[in-house]
């Protein structure tokens, strides 16, 4: 494993001819009763809450940005009124153990957020889905990997999914990377750390050019990804068939649903 944050990265040339294609997987949607087994802290920011339950005997998650809709019931509301749902990262499960754990960012206020500063085992939830997956091939000759907290969980995964030899630049806009868990990856990551959007935009301009077929993918608030879209499709010139660009969240927004922007 290789960590830096000033190493020269050659992203900005086009990859040659894409070979493989990413793979959509449709799944059954199911809406399964789980139960808190345990509470992990992850650094001062997160927490990994681990869910237990025989619901969890098929479930599958294919691709490591995935999201299942989180439902709760919303705190002082009438018995019919709709649940608050959000979406969250299948971060790790085992169908052996019956168990699925998902990463919360505790930063800042939210009915999920809240629920998860107080979240022990025992207390049950409903988890929908996921819906489908997007499977992305592990054997590009690069991976660059970009987001905000919101994204941590996934390219977290990601880390923990790639082989030994894999090259992987992440460009990750948070105050304390614990939660990416890089020393635990078999890849060779390069980490920059940000600290804003614009920094982000910055540290993606100035990665110098590398050789090879690499595969890009971004999520987090809607017009900082809108901004990355333009600039590894529009100036850069990336193949629009090796990425994924999602907008996660969107500041001002309540409620707001995942989309994909490229």
């Amino acid at each position: 494993m290789t960590l830096s944050t000033n190493q020269a990265v050659n992203v900005n040339s086009p990859s040659p001819s894409v070979a493989r294609r990413v793979e959509r997987v449709r799944h059954v949607l199911q809406f399964r009763d789980v139960q808190v087994a345990r509470v992990e802290p992850i650094g001062p920011d997160f927490v990994r809450v681990v869910f237990s339950g025989e619901s969890l005997a098929d479930f599958v998650s294919q691709g490591f940005d995935d999201h299942v809709k989180f439902i709760l019931a919303r705190p002082g509301a009438a018995a019919d009124a709709p649940p608050d749902r959000r979406d969250y990262t299948p971060r790790a499960w085992s169908t052996e153990r019956r168990e699925l754990s998902i990463d919360f960012a505790l930063h800042g206020t939210g009915v999920a957020s809240d629920w998860a500063r107080q979240a022990a085992p025992g207390q049950s939830v409903v988890i929908a889905g996921p819906r489908g997956s997007m499977v992305v091939p592990t054997d590009y000759d690069w991976h660059l990997l970009i987001g905000d907290a919101t994204a941590a969980p996934a390219i977290g995964r990601r880390l923990a999914e790639l082989p030994k030899g894999a090259r992987v630049i992440v460009v990750a806009q948070l105050a304390d990377t614990a939660i990416l868990e890089v020393e635990r990856s078999a890849a060779q990551v390069e980490l920059h750390q940000v600290a804003s959007g614009d920094a982000m935009l910055s540290a993606l301009a100035s990665l110098a050019p590398r050789s090879g077929e690499g595969y890009i993918w971004a999520a987090g608030e809607a017009a900082t990804m809108a901004r990355v879209r333009d600039l590894v499709l529009h100036t850069q010139g990336h193949p629009k068939e090796a990425m994924r660009i999602a907008a996660y969240w969107k500041l001002g927004a309540d409620n707001f649903e995942h989309e994909d922007l490229q």
